[in-house]
Parts: structure tokens; sequence; C-alpha cells
């Protein structure tokens, strides 16, 4: 293997430390893979933070009104099958509404839930979100005066109405995003 040659340009410079960082902050990422729970705690310690210094500071709730918007997004990303039943029926046009339930009989083929944002890129994106959101509480700019209720009654309106529409999707097609109270089994059953 020949070694690497020298960037002779100041944009070959740039380039060669930019991919650098990016292979030391991928690094990163690829070892905090394992410790989702460590690393929701950090994200969620992050998201309290911000949330105190918009509190203390008594500004920037379009900021977090923006933030509350796209973790509201990504979560309904992450509960989402990425095949998606109702498109399928309507791919399909089949009418006799079996389409994207789970298997019924023995011959029936199972579907396993795959989402649509896995956890990990879920996590990445809230937490890059809610580091940006923290940047911007910095800059004036970007207080603008709101009356704050008003956000909160509208984010919490659009809360209600995406997750009951999203738990009737989730009744109507049957899945469940989530493993809590799946059967588990063990190797040494049998």
């Amino acid at each position: 293997m020949e070694p690497v040659e020298e960037p002779n340009t100041p944009f070959g410079t740039f380039t060669a430390q930019s991919n650098k960082l990016q292979r030391q902050y991928q690094a990163l990422l690829d070892q905090s893979t394992p410790y989702v729970t460590y690393r929701w705690i950090g994200t969620g310690v992050a998201l309290l933070l911000f949330f105190l210094r918009v509190f203390v500071a008594q500004g920037w709730y379009i900021v977090a009104y923006a933030l509350g918007i796209y973790l509201l997004n990504l979560f309904l990303a992450f509960l989402t099958p990425k095949f998606d039943p109702s498109s399928d029926a309507l791919d399909n046009e089949m009418e006799d509404g079996s389409v994207g339930t789970l298997p019924t009989k023995q011959d029936e083929e199972f579907r396993p839930f795959i989402r649509r944002l896995p956890e990990f890129k879920f996590w990445h994106s809230a937490t890059r979100a809610v580091a940006i959101s923290f940047v911007c509480s910095w800059f004036e700019i970007f207080n603008i005066p709101v009356f704050w209720p008003v956000l909160v009654m509208y984010w919490l309106m659009l809360f209600i109405l995406t997750m009951r529409k999203q738990i009737q999707h989730m009744i109507k097609y049957r899945y469940v995003p989530f493993t809590i109270g799946k059967a588990r089994y063990n190797k040494n059953s049998n």
C-alpha cells in the first residue's frame, strides 16, 4: 500500500482534514451504538438543558416549537412501518380487506415489523436537532417575540391528532412497533 500524498492546495488540506474529522465522528457513533439507554439519557439531558435555557431566558419559543415539530415528525417516522400496509393495499387494488394484516392462517406469509426510521437514526437526528436548537438559542436573531401559550396549545393539538391517527392506523393494520409485552423465547426451550 502506497502512502497517501500530502495535499498541495488549501482546498486539498481542508478536504483531508474534514475527511479525518468525519472518520473520527463516525468512529464515535459506531462505538456508541450498543449503549441505547445511555444515548437516550444523554439526549434527554441535552433536551432538559435546552428547555431550561428557554425557561430561564424567557425567549426562543419559535426555536423550541420548531424542535418540537421536528421531534414529533421523527417519532412518527419511528412508529411507522417501512412498508406501509395501507399503500400496499392501494398498490395491489385488493378489495378483500386482508392486505397488510398479520397472518391468521398457517399458509400466510409473516412480515416482521421494520421501522421506516431505525432507532439509531432517530436518536442521531434527535440529538443533532437538540444541539442545533441549543446553539440557536444563543443568537438573538432567533428570539422572535410570540405568545408562547398559543404555540404550546397548537403543538399539543397537533400531537394529539397525529397520535390518534397513528394509533388508528396501528389498530387497523394490526401492528405493534414496540417489543413490550411480546412473547420472548429462550434458546434452551424446546
